[in-house]
C-alpha cells in the first residue's frame, strides 16, 4: 500500500518531467533534421572545400561523448559571450549532435536513388532546387525513414543526459521525489516504464507513417 501510495503522488510530477522530455526531444529532432539536410547537401553536391568542412563537422560531432557536447555548449559559449539557458543550450547540443547521425541516413538515401531521374528532370526544365524538392527529397525521405525512426529514439532516450545541465526533465523529477521517498528502485522503474511507453509509442507512430507512405509496387530500401 505504501509503495502504491507512492507511485500515485509521483505520477503527476513525473508526467510534468516528461513534458519536458518531449519537449526536449521534439525540438532536438527537428533541429537536427534541418541541419542534416544542410550537411549532406553540403557532402553530396559541395566543392571539395564545403565537403570537408561538413566531413569534419559530421566527424567530430560523431566522435564526442553527448555530455561532452552538452557541457562545451553550455559551460563553452559564456567565454564568447554567448549564453544559453540549460533547456535551450541542451536542445542545441542534442539537436546538432542528431544532426551528424541524421545527415548519413539521407546522404545514404539521395545517394542510392538512380542518377537518371535527376537527368530526367533537368530535361523537364527544372531547377536544381525543384529537382531536389519535387523529385529528390520525397522520395530520400521514404527511403531512410526507417534509419531515422532509429535516431529519433536514439535522441529521445538521450535527453535523459539534460539532466546534467540542471533542466528538470523526467530523470531529474525522478531524483527529486527519491530524496523525499527514499526509493530509488520502485522511482527508477517507474521512469525507465514511461521511457518505454515513450520510445514504443514514437517507434510505432513513425513505423505507421512509413506504411503509410509507401509507394504501392514500390519497395523502400532501408539505409
Amino acid at each position: 500500500m505504501e509503495n502504491l501510495k507512492i507511485i500515485i503522488d509521483s505520477l503527476p510530477h513525473l508526467l510534468k518531467g516528461t513534458l519536458v522530455t518531449l519537449e526536449l526531444a521534439f525540438f532536438s529532432i527537428v533541429l537536427g533534421f534541418v541541419v542534416s539536410i544542410i550537411v549532406a547537401l553540403g557532402q553530396l553536391y559541395g566543392n571539395k572545400f564545403v565537403r570537408a568542412f561538413f566531413l569534419f563537422y559530421e566527424r567530430l560531432l560523431r566522435s564526442l561523448p553527448e555530455l561532452v557536447i552538452l557541457f562545451l555548449i553550455f559551460y563553452g559559449l559564456p567565454l564568447i559571450g554567448i549564453r544559453l539557458n540549460p533547456l535551450f543550450a541542451s536542445i542545441v547540443g542534442l539537436g546538432l549532435r542528431s544532426s551528424a547521425y541524421q545527415s548519413q541516413i539521407f546522404r545514404g538515401a539521395i545517394s542510392s536513388l538512380p542518377k537518371g531521374q535527376v537527368d530526367a528532370a533537368y530535361s523537364l526544365g527544372m531547377t536544381k532546387f525543384q529537382t531536389f524538392f519535387n523529385v529528390i527529397f520525397p522520395q530520400a525521405f521514404r527511403i531512410s525513414l526507417s534509419g531515422w525512426t532509429n535516431e529519433a529514439a536514439v535522441v529521445l532516450k538521450d535527453t535523459s543526459l539534460a539532466y546534467a545541465l540542471g533542466v528538470i526533465e523526467l530523470l531529474r523529477q525522478g531524483t527529486y521525489i527519491i530524496a523525499v521517498t527514499n526509493k530509488p528502485l520502485l522511482i527508477y522503474l517507474i521512469c525507465g516504464l514511461i521511457y518505454f511507453v515513450l520510445t514504443f509509442s514514437l517507434s510505432k507512430g513513425l513505423g505507421y507513417v512509413e506504411k503509410k507512405l509507401e509507394i504501392p509496387g514500390y519497395e523502400v530500401r532501408r539505409v
